[in-house]
This record gives structure tokens, C-alpha cells and sequence, in this order.
């Protein structure tokens, strides 16, 4: 195989920048920094309040009551004699403290079960959100009050039940994300390298689902502080513990004797909740700061995948087919010793009607060192059996019959856990559109390897030693340069290779490619098939070659089988289907390619006709 078939695609001077780490990204940004800089200013100043003033905020001294500023009381005194700035920086204990609670407890409550409900949909997503509904509909400060009212003026308990009051905002905003992007190719491509839950959920999904939160969990801190120095300044909290709140209730009562005592306060609560929104976006635009290539939208190839497949209507009985023909003879063995087996697949969706088989009775066998082509044009239901096969069927889909076994092992009866430690390692997937089964998020080594230590158990070291050898070993020139690229700085070409090499890396006994060239330009489209081929026979492996391009079957495939309307037509070796097609649809499929026919119009002019006549 000739090496440097693609050349790495150069990234532009100011990529970069962009490969900075989240500090450097901050620092570069003056907002993010100097919001960043005030919040911690305000936060070191809270912690540190004993080191800061000698005065207790809580001591009274009548004989010193509302004093100006002055050397001794920086901030002057309140009506009590209290020095202000020691109460300003111990206030911040109990509304800063208090909010934050508040936020922590809204935000672990509400991002797990968004996380979890949108993930997984179904009797989950209905039970989490009547229960967010029920919280939702509940008045805050009533309950605020009535706990109060039950348990004291407690603050850090009233904003632990302020916080479960609103989970149900975060738990809205992560659910409506998540369940758009669960349906993400790159998400079920790590499903595919048998990732487990826990770090398709963390390093996959929540990753793209966090510059929302970061804007939401900014404005949710801004409310919380205003509820809770309201509730104090309305007088409901603890007026012995110093809090902004009841600074400002205490300055409204002398509002017209000492009016500077309303001031210190509501800079306080003023200047912190502009930082935290000024943070909160900038932050947001320094995690999402990275140059993205336009493409084709994931959620719009998924759909279109599901509109060919999934929408497909309930394939007939083969006495339906068109001409009245049945499948041909032998259209459903399986070959002795296949390592991949599958048997009567049946799979179905909810209608109106009930459950409706877009696959009917599919039966097919690969043996190791064999690949099979499965054709038939857009929405045959290529695609969802193999689906089936890998366990990933869109919401909604389901196997309503039949077998699958894959090395002697049957898929339908595994439980999820063994499902997912067969994939990659048994059973692996080449999606048809590269750039978007790579997390955009991830450099490409990050994607490699993480799959190669959970499958494989390797080290940190060893994964990347082996990820590095698999894009040697599938041409590309610069490893190392890849392997520290994003998704954005390499081409569809080099995109298309390494989830080749991602996929024969933990050595699967069978390789399912669905349409792995469709998405790349006729050189890169031959060089990627003779690339198949070689790994094929290094490896020994069982491959489905899903295509509706019968050159393809022609140059690569062993044996071939058929689909029309969910159902296998016919199967044979590759040279008696080309020879002798014997099903109608087969020889109708044979016949629409263009090689050997005449063209509608001349596309030439001969060289003694005119040119007028030519032209018309």
C-alpha cells in the first residue's frame, strides 16, 4: 500500500490558538479574565474575612452607632455600632455560601435526570418529568416559607430545598439537548467500540450539552442569590448571622438618617451577579471556541438514514413480489461455519397500527475470510439489519424475531454489558460518513485509544503505541500528526481511514462497512477498498459490505445478497449473480448502471456537422 496516499489537511496559523488549553483560552479573553479575576477577588476577600478586619461583625457598640468612614471603620458603622466592612466580607459567607448550595444541589439533581431521561427516553423520561412538572407547579417562596416556618430560620437547609425547587430547569434544558443528541453518529459510534455508559454519557454526551449549562447554571446563580438575600431582607432570616440581605434591611430602616448604609451592600449583590453572567458567558464561548469545517448536518443524516430504512413500509409476503415472483431458490442459507449467522431477522416499529417489520425473515451467513455484499437500493433495509446486528436501533426499533449469532455467541439474549464488551472486539462498524462519527469535542488519539484501554485493557502507553501502528498500517503518512489533530484539521479522506483503523484495531471476527466510500471523492473511493481488502485477508475477518453500487460488489465481495422491500431476493456467489441474475429485481438492478449503454444525447460534435445543428 502506497503510504501518503492523502496528505494531512494543513490547519490555518490561528488553529493554534485554538489548541490552547481552557486557562490560556480564559486569559486571552479579557471579559472572561476580568470577571473571572473580580469573582475570585470577591470569594478570596469571604474566606479570608478573619485575616481582613479585627472587628466581630455580630458585636454592637451603641456609643459608635452610624459613623462615617474613617481609618478605624473603613466602611463606617451601622446603627448598632457595628463596623459595615466586617459585615459586608462575613455576610458573604451566608449568601455566597448559601447560593451556592443551592446551585449544586439544582444542578446534581437536575443534569443527572435530564442526562439520564433524555438518554434513555421511554417510562424513565414520563416518570422524571411528571415529577419535575409537580415541583415546577409548586410555589417557591411558599415552600421557602413554610419551611422556614417548620424548621427555623436556617439557611443553609431553606436553599438545600430551594435547590430541589429548581432541578426541574436544569433538568428541562439538558433533557431537550440530550434527546437530539443521543441520535448523534459519533454517539453511536462509541456504542460501537463498546464504550461503556458511564463514559459515552461524560466524555461524549454531557461534553456536548455543557455551554448550555454553563448560561443556565450562571443566570440560576444570579436568582438564587436574589431569593435568598430577598428572604433575609424581607426579614425572614436570621437576623443575629451578618448577610447582605439583612445589611440592606437594616439599612432601609434608616434610610433617611444614614443612607450610605444601602450602598456597600447592593454593590456587593451588584458586582457579583454581573461577574457571574459575564463569566458565565464567557466561559461558554472559550469551552466552544474551536473552528469547525461546514458540513452536512448529523441529525439531518440521521434522519435521512431513518427516512430510507426505518420509514420503509412493511415488506410483503414473497408471493407479493413484483411480476409475482418469489425469491429465488436458496435466497435464505446460511452458509455452514459462518461466523456470522443470522436467521429469520424480523424488525419492527410502532405504528398505528402496531408493530410494522421493515426486515422480514432476513437470513444470511458470512464465513471468516469472506466478504458479503448486501444490496438494494434506498430502503431495501440494508441499513437496519445492520443495525440489528451491531444493537443499534433507532428509538423505537426493535427485533421481533429471528437469531443472530456472531462466533457462536446469540446477540438478542445478551444482556446490554455483554453486548457491549462483543462490540469492537467481535463485531465491528465503518459508519459511512466519517466527519461526523468523530466527536468534534476529542483529538483523534483521545478517540483511538479510549476504546483500545477498555476493550483491550492496554495501558495509557501500550493504546497509543498500538493507535499509532493502526494509522501507519492504514496509509496515513504523519501519525503522530493525526493523532493530535481534532476531526476539523484532517480531511474526509484521512477521517474515513482512521475509523478503519479504529475498527480493526481490537481484531473483530467481523467487520460490518456500511457504504464506506459513499461520502468520499472515485480516488480516495478505490484506495480506501483496496485498503478493506488487504486488512480483510491480514486479519482473516467475516465482512458485510453494505452498497448499493454493484462495482463495488464486483471488485471486492465473495458472495452477494439481494434486498427488496426488507427481505433477501437472492444469493449467490458473486460471479453466478453477475453471470445469471435470476430474480427480476436482481437483473433490474443489474441493468440500471450505465456501463455499455447509449447515451440519450450526443455529447460530442462530429467534426463535419455544423455547429448549429449540433447544438440542437
Amino acid at each position: 500500500m502506497t503510504q501518503a496516499l492523502e496528505p494531512a489537511t494543513a490547519a490555518p496559523k490561528s488553529a493554534s490558538a485554538q489548541r490552547q488549553g481552557l486557562g490560556s483560552r480564559i486569559a486571552s479573553s479579557p471579559m472572561a479574565a476580568i470577571s473571572l479575576g473580580v469573582l475570585a477577588f470577591i470569594v478570596l476577600a469571604v474566606i479570608l474575612a478573619p485575616l481582613l478586619t479585627r472587628f466581630d461583625p455580630s458585636v454592637s457598640d451603641i456609643g459608635q452607632a452610624l459613623l462615617g468612614p474613617s481609618p478605624e471603620h473603613w466602611l463606617g458603622t451601622d446603627s448598632a455600632g457595628r463596623d459595615v466592612f466586617s459585615r459586608i466580607v462575613y455576610g458573604g459567607r451566608i449568601t455566597l455560601g448559601g447560593a451556592a448550595l443551592a446551585l449544586i444541589v439544582a444542578m446534581a439533581i437536575g443534569v443527572t435526570t435530564g442526562l439520564f431521561a433524555g438518554y434513555f427516553g421511554g417510562a424513565l423520561d414520563s416518570s422524571v418529568d411528571w415529577v419535575s412538572n409537580l415541583l415546577i407547579a409548586l410555589p417557591n417562596i411558599m415552600i421557602l416559607l413554610a419551611v422556614r416556618a417548620a424548621w427555623g430560620s436556617n439557611v443553609w437547609l431553606s436553599m438545600t430545598v430551594f435547590g430541589v425547587l429548581m432541578a426541574p430547569g436544569f433538568h428541562r434544558l439538558v433533557r431537550a439537548i440530550v434527546s437530539g443528541v443521543r441520535n448523534e453518529l459519533y454517539v453511536d459510534a462509541a456504542r460501537v467500540s463498546g464504550l461503556s455508559l458511564t463514559r459515552i454519557l461524560g466524555r461524549h454526551v454531557l461534553v456536548a450539552i455543557r455551554a448550555p449549562i454553563i448560561i443556565y447554571a450562571a443566570l440560576a446563580g444570579v436568582v438564587v442569590i436574589g431569593v435568598q438575600s430577598g428572604l433575609d431582607f424581607l426579614g425572614l432570616g436570621d437576623v443575629t448571622v451578618p448577610s447582605w440581605g439583612t445589611m440592606l434591611n437594616e439599612a432601609l430602616v434608616n434610610l433617611y438618617i444614614a443612607p450610605g448604609l444601602m450602598l456597600w451592600p447592593g454593590i456587593a449583590l451588584g458586582v457579583v451577579n454581573a461577574a457571574l453572567i459575564i463569566f458565565g458567558n464567557s466561559l461558554r464561548d472559550a469551552l466552544e471556541d474551536r473552528p469547525r469545517v461546514r458540513r452536512r448536518s448529523t441529525s439531518s443524516a440521521k434522519q435521512s438514514a431513518k427516512k430510507n430504512d426505518a420509514v420503509t413500509p412493511a415488506a410483503p409476503e414473497p408471493a407479493a413480489f413484483a411480476g409475482g415472483q418469489s425469491p429465488v431458490p436458496g435466497f435464505d442459507e446460511v452458509p455452514d461455519g459462518s461466523v456470522l449467522a443470522v436467521r429469520g431477522l424480523r424488525v419492527g416499529y410502532p405504528s398505528a397500527d402496531g408493530i410494522k417489520d421493515v426486515v422480514n425473515g432476513v437470513s444470511l451467513g458470512v464465513r471468516r475470510g469472506e466478504i458479503l455484499g448486501l444490496v438494494g437500493e434506498s430502503g431495501s433495509g440494508k441499513t437496519q439489519t445492520a443495525w440489528a446486528i451491531l444493537g443499534l436501533l433507532p428509538s423505537g426499533g426493535r427485533v421481533t424475531g429471528g437469531t443472530i449469532e456472531i462466533a457462536g455467541q446469540s446477540l438478542p439474549g445478551l444482556s446490554k454489558g455483554a453486548m457491549r464488551s462483543m462490540l469492537g472486539k467481535k463485531v465491528a462498524y465503518i459508519p459511512q460518513e466519517p466527519m461526523s462519527n468523530l466527536d468534534p469535542s476529542f483529538k483523534i488519539g483521545f478517540q483511538l485509544v479510549e476504546p483500545l484501554r477498555k476493550q483491550l485493557g492496554l495501558s495509557a502507553k501500550d493504546a497509543k503505541a498500538k493507535a499509532l501502528a493502526m494509522l501507519d498500517r492504514v496509509g496515513i503518512a504523519d501519525p503522530q500528526r493525526t493523532f493530535d489533530s481534532y476531526p476539523h484539521q484532517i480531511s474526509g479522506g484521512m477521517a474515513q481511514r482512521v475509523l478503519i483503523a479504529g475498527a480493526v484495531a481490537c481484531d473483530p471476527d467481523v467487520l460490518i462497512a456500511d457504504e464506506p466510500t459513499t461520502a468520499l471523492d472515485v480516488t480516495v473511493q478505490a484506495e480506501v477498498l483496496d485498503l478493506l481488502r488487504e486488512l480483510q485477508k491480514e486479519k482473516d475477518m467475516a465482512v458485510v459490505m453494505v452498497t448499493h453500487n454493484f462495482g463495488v460488489v464486483a471488485d471486492l465481495c465473495d458472495r452477494v445478497a439481494v434486498m427488496k422491500l426488507g427481505q433477501i431476493v437472492e444469493q449467490n456467489t458473486v460471479e453466478v449473480l453477475f453471470a445469471n441474475p435470476q430474480h427480476p429485481y436482481t437483473r433490474m438492478l443489474l441493468e440500471a448502471g450505465l456501463e455499455d449503454k447509449t447515451p440519450r444525447t450526443r455529447l460530442l460534435r462530429p467534426v463535419d456537422e455544423p455547429l448549429q445543428e449540433a447544438a440542437l
